[in-house]
């Protein structure tokens, strides 16, 4: 068993709190003694309650979900005697309504563009296999209903 810890910090700073009138921001402080500035996204509760210049909880759900997928990818490759010069995600995740109304990240879709070197570059059938592998292993993923699609891209060249 492992345990991980979040704090989350908000302050009011509103106008009028009870009129739904009051910041969205806040400060995620993780146990590594990283802060990351949060907010709610803009397309949930518009600007001014929210900040641009902020993570916010969807964003940071795809982000856990490609890293997460990214770094047992990397782990499998290096196993396998892959080496992966560089890795590209760029993840998507779709807020929408489910069967019972909610609104639920209903899929996430990784894009994860590599590149390899060395003497062994896997083909497209292996390097695909390898992102099945992570997924089935990635605990996030395992962890959540939301569908996920992954769509690998060998970079060459």
């Amino acid at each position: 068993m492992s345990l991980y810890i979040a704090t989350i910090n908000w302050t009011n700073s509103g106008p009028d709190f009870l009129a739904n009138k009051y910041s969205r921001e806040h400060h995620w402080l993780f146990d590594g003694g990283v802060t990351v500035p949060a907010s709610a996204s803009p397309q949930i509760v518009p600007e001014p309650w929210s900040v641009l210049a902020h993570v916010d909880p969807e964003e940071a759900f795809v982000a856990s979900l490609s890293s997460c997928h990214m770094l047992f990818f990397l782990s499998i490759a290096a196993k396998r005697g892959y080496v992966v010069e560089s890795y590209r995600d760029e993840a998507q995740g779709i807020m929408d309504k489910n069967a019972e109304g909610k609104m639920v990240m209903t899929i996430v879709t990784l894009n994860p563009h590599t590149r390899f070197s060395g003497d062994r570059i896997p083909d497209q059938q292996t390097l695909e296999k390898i992102h099945h592998h992570a997924h089935d292993l990635c605990f996030i993923a395992n962890s959540v209903l939301t569908t996920i699609d992954v769509i690998p891209v060998l970079v060459t060249g």
